[in-house]
């Protein structure tokens, strides 16, 4: 499963590893992504989204119907 959330975009961000000597290696920091599964009422049925911690709170505030609606505008399937 690919670190990309599918209502906010999120994505994985790069960095480095910055050790007490000072070297650098490279890191990743990715995005808090859950699998999560929503009642759809308008649909009948239910989806399962992709979404990060914060998307998760989005959707509890605006409602699943407006968040797949914001999915469905950015071009992903739902």
């Amino acid at each position: 499963m690919s670190a990309h959330c599918q209502l906010t975009g999120a994505k994985p961000g790069f960095g480095n590893n910055i050790s007490h000597s000072h070297r650098r290696t490279s890191r990743r920091f990715d995005p808090n992504i859950q699998r999560k599964r929503y009642w759809l009422p308008s649909e009948g049925r239910h989806v399962r989204l992709i979404l990060s911690a914060r998307a998760i709170k989005t959707v509890d505030t605006i409602g699943v119907e407006a968040a797949v609606a914001r999915i469905r505008a950015r071009g992903v399937k739902v």
